[in-house]
């Protein structure tokens, strides 16, 4: 029941169209006006002093412009950048390799870099203080240890859980900044560019619905761009105005709120199955016919966030909001639901 069409998560259908819309320097990337101006501030500086900058950790949802940001620290200081993941790096031996082959001045971006193996994590808390690596040689009791220099580089490290991160690897970061959600007139400046880059016959109500269906994030915002035009190329005149959204995410299931058909299964089996919760995940998992974990790290986050799940300690709620826009009315007892105010002390 899945649907990647307000997934924040990147599908393959969405590198080479992200690739060619990424902002390539500081001044063409849209929203995150408080980490621009930081990070602005980290690289100008680094640049009159000659010296790389500090390490540099971007943690936020997906789909918020971390690896965007990561290439444009390497545009702004002229240098490569070499790209991995945290996946990826298995074994010190593999981090070893990759920053063995580091130039002075290059940038080094780790993805997911909370899900780095413990043993290269240890190995890069000394590159990233000492520029320097112990690579082990030989095994058992005449294994030796032999320090090996490597160039002064940026680490630039992307993470969707930044409590995730051991402490000794968080502090090793100079600088860190925390991606937020867009709001929609951002979203609406993010959308134009891209219809400009797509060629897209984006009208300004357009831009405005589709802004406000995409979870404050830009990937979203792109992919549902992408969708829309098929729409409009094929079932209308080609513009896409607010009437043709509307039609075009009515066809995928995107409703006014951004909500997919997960989503509303989620609320609808909470409040017609189980009359609003409290419920636990995994019964609520089974309930729609998916994996508990794709409910809890999929779906419930957004909910939360737009108002209409709550989670308590007995479990899942829906809130007012919800019932709603389920067009049910709520309960007195709903979560969010107005009601009389308690009793002062003096009555």
């Amino acid at each position: 029941m899945t649907d990647p069409a307000v997934s924040a998560h990147a599908e393959p259908e969405d590198l080479d169209s992200e690739a060619s819309l990424r902002p390539r320097r500081l001044s063409e990337f849209i929203g995150q006006p408080r980490v621009r101006e930081q990070l602005q501030l980290v690289l100008q500086g680094a640049l009159r002093r000659g010296d790389p900058p500090d390490h540099v950790l971007l943690s936020g949802p997906p789909g918020l412009g971390k690896t965007s940001l990561a290439m444009i620290i390497a545009t702004e200081l002229g240098a490569a950048i070499r790209v991995t993941s945290g996946p990826a790096l298995e074994r010190a031996g593999d981090l070893a390799a990759m920053l063995s082959n580091l130039m002075p001045g290059d940038v080094l971006f780790i993805d997911e870099i909370h899900r780095v193996a413990r043993p290269a994590e240890e190995m890069l808390y000394l590159a990233m203080e000492d520029f320097r690596v112990d690579v082990v040689v030989g095994k058992g009791p005449g294994a030796t240890s032999i320090p090996l220099d490597i160039a002064p580089f940026t680490l630039v490290g992307a993470t969707t859980r930044a409590g995730v991160l051991t402490g000794p690897l968080r502090d090793r970061f100079g600088f860190t900044a925390h991606m937020e959600f867009y709001e929609p007139e951002e979203l609406e400046l993010v959308l134009r560019r891209a219809g400009e880059i797509l060629n897209v016959d984006l009208r300004p109500d357009g831009a405005e619905e589709i802004a406000g269906r995409s979870r404050g994030t830009p990937r979203i915002a792109n992919r549902l761009l992408r969708r829309v035009r098929d729409y409009a190329e094929v079932r209308a005149d080609g513009a896409v105005t607010r009437a043709v959204a509307r039609a075009a995410l009515a066809v995928y299931d995107v409703d006014e709120l951004g909500l997919d058909r997960l989503d509303r299964a989620v609320l609808t089996a909470l409040v017609r199955s189980f009359g609003g919760g409290p419920v636990g995940v995994s019964t609520l998992a089974v309930a729609v016919g998916e994996e508990p974990a794709t409910v809890e790290e999929v779906c419930e986050p957004y909910l939360v966030r737009a108002g209409m799940l709550a989670r308590t300690p007995r479990g899942r709620v829906a809130t007012a909001g919800a019932w709603r826009h389920l067009n049910m009315e709520p309960p007195p007892d709903a979560v969010g639901e107005q009601s009389e105010p308690p009793p002062t002390l003096f009555g």
